[in-house]
């Protein structure tokens, strides 16, 4: 939505139309006269990183491959439905294309493996973290090595970070706001108002809702697992301070969007075997929705009860 000069931004969000919501739109919105800090503004809804257009792409087989690939993040599910166990799709988490600055981009993804990752303690390629998404956000199964989808999928990205200079960069990834302890009872309350008339009452979507892009689930068996990025709270915050609502991001307060984060992570979901043996380095973040082998036995042995 377009910024007017001389309106407030509440008048804005007021007349902004709720029901136009882009998939995964975890929708909250400020009360009690709480505003986001200004040092936290997130980018106006059409700022996007720097990538190559897609008008550039022709029907060369490279071409043909990168623009399969987009349309297999884009249409997950349908496309993929061996793979994706979940009513959610690629681009559900990853905004915009993955273009969206905070929007966990796939911008110069590809220039950032191999890589070391903690929660493994191990390196990964580019090809495992996909494939982590797939059986951890997707609730599905890995994606064959060597396949035509995961190729093609890998040539998006590729495509997409090929401007992008290796090293830091701003809008990468998601980003991060304070971490505070969820009012949840609040939380249930905002997305009563708000989230519910895209993502259904209950979490449960919104494609029987008749709305124009109904949000995907946010909890329940057609949602993320447990032991996906998205299970964390300050993933899920940030997610909604900088994104939501769609068409007036950074309007939620760091607070508000901790809320609505800590309801929605409350809420039942698919559990993922294996997840005991994540940060096997005993380097897991406080966030995190259960706890790991490592976790325990750093805590060491119960104390003997006199």
């Amino acid at each position: 939505m377009r910024q007017v000069e001389g309106q407030s931004r509440s008048a804005r969000v007021a007349r902004a139309p709720w029901a136009l919501m882009s998939a995964f739109v975890i929708v909250a919105a400020c009360s009690g006269g709480e505003k986001a800090p200004a040092t936290t503004t997130a980018a106006a809804p059409d700022t996007l990183l720097p990538a190559p257009a897609e008008s550039l792409l022709t029907q060369d087989s490279a071409s043909r491959s990168i623009q399969r690939g987009l349309a297999l993040l884009t249409a997950t599910r349908d496309s993929l439905p061996a793979f994706a166990g979940n009513e959610l799709r690629c681009t559900s988490c990853h905004l915009n294309k993955g273009r969206k600055p905070f929007g966990n981009p796939w911008v110069g993804v590809s220039n950032r493996y191999p890589a070391q990752w903690a929660r493994t303690g191990t390196t990964v390629s580019l090809e495992d973290r996909i494939n982590d998404c797939f059986r951890r956000s997707l609730n599905g199964k890995p994606l064959p090595a060597g396949s035509a989808d995961l190729r093609d999928i890998v040539a998006y990205m590729t495509w997409l970070s090929k401007d992008m200079p290796k090293g830091p960069h701003g809008g990468l990834a998601v980003d991060s706001i304070p971490l505070i302890s969820p009012d949840t009872v609040r939380g249930k309350t905002q997305f009563a108002l708000y989230c519910s008339r895209c993502h259904g009452p209950e979490g449960q979507g919104g494609k029987s809702l008749g709305v124009l892009n109904p949000g995907p689930p946010l909890w329940g068996k057609g949602s993320f697992t447990i032991g996906s990025e998205m299970s964390r709270q300050r993933i899920v915050a940030a997610f909604v301070h900088h994104h939501m609502p769609f068409d007036a991001p950074g309007f939620v307060a760091d607070s508000i969007a901790n809320d609505v984060a800590g309801f929605l992570l409350s809420r039942p979901r698919p559990d993922i075997p294996g997840k005991e043996l994540d940060w096997p380095n005993g380097d897991a973040p406080p966030d995190m929705a259960y706890k790991t082998k490592a976790q325990v036995k750093a805590a060491g042995p119960a104390r003997q009860q006199p």
